[in-house]
């Protein structure tokens, strides 16, 4: 377990996936967490700020999460605009880039979460259940 804090303070994370690409405002939590098959980023641009490139995968799925501000996806041809409480699903193939708008009112905040490898049943089919077994607290 980490804590990564409130979303005001993920403006002061500076990381990245590598240091050419590492900025101010992300923190690659999976690396942290030695995560297997979940990967996440905590994420804050300024107003005005932009990721500065494109990028897809070629099998990760990316799923933004977004909690404050308001910003734009660019996916292939188009311009998805985002505010804090819109999802957008980025599936494999699409190209994506991001920013945060002129006038947001403040930070452009949200989590990527990514994963990849095999589809996910529509149910899980890998759980057991124990409705006997004592709460914790």
């Amino acid at each position: 377990m980490i804590n990564v804090g409130e979303p005001n303070q993920w403006r002061d994370y500076f990381g990245g996936f590598r240091p050419e690409s590492s900025r101010d405002g992300r923190r690659v939590v999976d690396h942290e967490l030695k995560a297997q098959y979940i990967g996440m980023t905590v994420n804050a641009l300024e107003p005005g700020e932009e990721a500065g490139y494109w990028h897809d995968h070629s099998q990760i799925e990316e799923i933004f999460v977004f909690i404050a501000g308001h910003g734009q996806l660019g996916l292939d041809g188009d311009v998805v605009d985002v505010v804090g409480g819109s999802v957008v699903r980025v599936s494999p193939g699409v190209w994506r880039t991001w920013r945060c708008s002129p006038d947001s009112p403040g930070q452009l905040q949200w989590l990527c979460i990514r994963a990849g490898g095999t589809e996910l049943p529509e149910f899980p089919n890998d759980a057991t259940r124990d409705n006997d077994r004592a709460m914790p607290w």
